[in-house]
């Protein structure tokens, strides 16, 4: 009987915990991806707002050599795969890859349909707005922002340009970040959060069993023993420092087994009485 109970108690609480544990696992992991990946994005946010501040001077002299320097220089720091900008048509007119300057870029690919989804392409976009993950040729997972290149004043009014003033949008930026650091984080996070799991796990599970042997399996076996010993020995004495419940067991017992006892005498007295002559 006290396996069964031992059983029938330890198993559904294990199984309680261990469900417990699962499920705030996956929440917490979940919202610390979250965070990661938009640390990420902002990340790559500010780095395409750098270059868009690096190469402004060039744009406005014209001088396509010095960006060309810029976005090579900018494409050969850790991490960053890719490197173009497309005007308006979506001709590729810079990039940190020779071979696709002058290639059309495709306004229903992945990046740019968030913009040319609609006849009237959108203008402003948010920081999440702007980003796109895929893998790359070679298989590598990348993030890539793509922000709109606006037409300022000292666009419209410089002598080379001859962008008009109501034109909103001169072109895009397109930057490529490898995220190999950001899911290396996310693993060592996972790994970290998966042995603290296993580590709460047994330490809960251990705490929860010794407590409910303290407070209830070894109070019943005491019981237990006391009830099975007093079928052979009437003089078993009550046990003590039960808990409420199993203490109330242990009196009523007592109390039948004097009542038992006591009527015990009557059945034979009974029989010496019919006997008499």
């Amino acid at each position: 009987m006290f396996d069964r109970i031992a059983a029938r108690a330890l198993v559904p609480v294990g199984l309680v915990v261990t469900g417990f544990l699962v499920v705030c696992f996956v929440l917490l992991y979940a919202a610390i991806k979250e965070v990661v990946i938009r640390d990420s994005i902002g990340h790559a946010n500010n780095l395409a707002g750098i270059v868009l501040k690096s190469t402004r001077y060039a744009m406005l002299q014209s001088d396509r050599a010095m960006n060309n320097a810029i976005i090579r220089n900018i494409s050969e720091q850790k991490g960053v795969q890719h490197v173009r900008i497309f005007n308006k048509k979506g001709i590729i007119a810079f990039s940190s890859k020779a071979e696709e300057v002058n290639r059309q870029v495709d306004k229903k690919a992945e990046g740019c349909i968030v913009c040319h989804e609609k006849a009237e392409p959108v203008t402003v976009l948010g920081n999440m707005q702007k980003a796109r993950t895929f893998k790359n040729s070679l298989g590598e997972e990348i993030t890539a922002i793509t922000a709109p290149i606006y037409n300022e004043p000292e666009c419209a009014n410089a002598a080379c340009h001859v962008h008009p003033a109501s034109q909103t949008v001169l072109g895009t930026l397109d930057i490529g970040l490898s995220r190999e650091a950001t899911l290396g984080s996310l693993a060592s996070i996972r790994g970290q959060m998966l042995l603290f799991s296993i580590l709460a796990l047994a330490l809960t599970s251990a705490g929860v069993i010794a407590l409910l042997k303290m407070i209830v399996l070894a109070p019943m076996q005491k019981l237990q023993r006391y009830t099975e010993r007093s079928l052979t020995d009437d003089t078993v004495a009550q046990p003590v420092g039960l808990p409420y419940e199993l203490d109330k067991i242990a009196k009523s017992y007592y109390l039948m087994r004097q009542k038992l006892q006591q009527a015990e005498p009557e059945p034979a007295k009974a029989a010496e009485r019919d006997t008499a002559p």
